[in-house]
C-alpha cells in the first residue's frame, strides 16, 4: 500500500497559512486598487467600468485559486462547472445592478408635471385602447 498522502505539508499547500495570506493580500490590494481607481476620478463611463470589471474577473480567479483551492482539485471537470456558476452569478449581479440603477433614474430625468406623460408615452400605454 504505497499511496501518497491526502495532505501535503508544503507551504504552498493547499490551507496552509501561507496560501490564504497571500490570497487574502491580494484580495486586499485588489479591492484597495478598485476603490482608489473609482476614488480618484481617472476614469470615467466605459472606461472605469472596463477596468472595474478586469478588477472584479482578478478577484475571482485569486479567491478562486487560494480559498477554493480550483487548480489542486483531482476532478478537473468540476473546475469549469465551478468556474462557469462564478462568472454567470457575477453576471447577473453586475448587469442586474445596472439595469435596475438605470430604472432607479428613469423618473428623475423630467421635471415632475412631465413625468407621468414621458412615461406613458415611452412605455406605450394607451388607456383608451384597453
Amino acid at each position: 500500500m504505497n499511496q501518497k498522502p491526502i495532505v501535503s505539508h508544503h507551504d504552498s499547500a493547499p490551507g496552509s497559512v501561507r496560501s490564504y495570506s497571500l490570497g487574502f493580500g491580494l484580495s486586499l490590494l485588489l479591492t484597495l486598487v478598485a476603490y482608489i481607481f473609482a476614488n480618484s476620478h481617472k476614469g470615467s463611463g466605459w472606461a472605469l467600468i472596463y477596468v472595474l470589471a478586469a478588477l472584479a474577473i482578478t478577484q475571482l480567479f485569486v479567491q478562486l485559486v487560494f480559498f477554493l483551492h480550483l487548480g489542486r482539485e483531482s476532478k478537473p471537470r468540476w473546475n469549469l462547472t465551478v468556474f462557469a456558476f462564478a462568472a454567470m452569478v457575477v453576471v447577473i449581479l453586475a448587469f442586474g445592478s445596472l439595469w435596475i440603477m438605470k430604472n432607479l433614474n428613469y423618473g428623475h430625468q423630467l421635471p415632475a408635471n412631465e413625468t407621468p406623460q414621458q412615461i406613458i408615452q415611452d412605455e406605450g400605454y394607451n388607456p383608451s385602447s384597453y
